[in-house]
């Protein structure tokens, strides 16, 4: 009898453990990987989170920015780290739903091997064009390729980024052609845009906002599904393609097999932090939309893009070295 009684507490006991875990969590500093260069728009997104969640803690969260393989490393080393809340991933469209499809032997699985907390935040690119070329709108984009195939040159910040996907998804659908020229990084891809070296290029919108109104170069839509509040008088790509949208993102992830009582309470005070007027403000001035989804719609959203991507990297050819 005693025996039956004991194996009847186990759940209850576990759940009990599992809350009080949920309830004294952190104890320790939390470090945050962020795949990228310090100093980045990434970067700059987990520093503002991180400093606001040790003020609610009352522990540090330290930015860790381990670079390299298009974020891959960087995702590696959280999928690979113990799964107890205190190593965690910023993720994005790179390690998430474009290197999945990119690399073949990418060393996790961008599905299995994490559990998505919170999508933090959705940003637009904006397509821009040297002022000399004759379009204003995706369509005089769209008419003027067409009639000259294979006679304009894009840019992008290197193989495989957001910014040639993007470029390569809006080719599909206008069904046009046009020549690719990689760059390392988007600094010397938007030089050489503004120079007149390349025509076009998907672009950060904050990085080129201010060259949009000095003249140097046109925007004429932007990459997200609805118009950005950054560029309100600019159309968006959707407008004239409705099946486009190529966003970029942020969220958090945690290592596979960490608890659900730390992932509810990670979601719960992150996504607590989001809904502050001073950080959607903050966000809103680099042009990017707060989102705070759940660790379902999250995942979903993961799936979906890498789908998408996979499609357009098979379908484009695209290989890296």
């Amino acid at each position: 009898m005693t025996s039956v009684i004991a194996r009847a507490l186990i759940p209850v006991l576990a759940a009990a453990g599992g809350t009080a875990v949920a309830q004294t969590y952190p104890v320790k500093p939390v470090r945050v990987i962020v795949p990228y260069s310090a100093g980045g728009p990434l970067d700059d997104v987990m520093r503002v989170v991180g400093h606001r969640l040790t003020e609610m803690w009352g522990q540090s969260v330290l930015v860790d920015n381990r670079t390299g393989a298009g974020g891959s490393i960087g995702a590696d080393y959280v999928a690979k780290a113990a799964p107890d809340g205190y190593t965690l991933l910023l993720g994005n469209a790179g390690p998430m739903t474009i290197n999945p499809g990119l690399q073949k032997k990418l060393p996790y699985d961008a599905q299995r091997d994490f559990l998505p907390i919170t999508q933090l935040t959705a940003s637009p690119m904006v397509l821009v064009v040297h002022p000399s070329l004759p379009v204003k709108t995706v369509r005089d984009l769209v008419d003027f390729a067409k009639a000259r195939p294979g006679q304009l040159v894009y840019a992008s910040a290197g193989i495989g980024n957001l910014q040639h996907l993007g470029m390569e998804e809006l080719q599909t659908l206008a069904g046009m052609r046009m020549n690719h020229v990689p760059y390392k990084g988007a600094p010397p891809a938007l030089i050489d845009v503004m120079s007149g070296q390349v025509q076009l290029m998907f672009a950060n919108i904050v990085g080129v906002l201010q060259h949009i109104k000095t003249g140097k170069v046109r925007a004429i839509a932007v990459s997200s599904a609805q118009r950005s509040s950054i560029l309100p008088d600019v159309p968006s790509v959707a407008d004239t393609f409705p099946a486009f949208d190529a966003t970029g993102w942020t969220g958090i992830f945690a290592p596979a097999g960490t608890p659900k009582e730390i992932i509810a309470r990670l979601h719960g005070d992150i996504t607590s932090v989001l809904a502050r007027a001073d950080i959607r403000e903050r966000f809103a001035g680099q042009g990017a939309e707060v989102i705070a989804s759940s660790p379902e719609q999250l995942a979903a959203f993961v799936r979906r893009e890498s789908a998408l991507y996979a499609k357009i990297i098979r379908s484009s050819g695209i290989k890296v070295d």
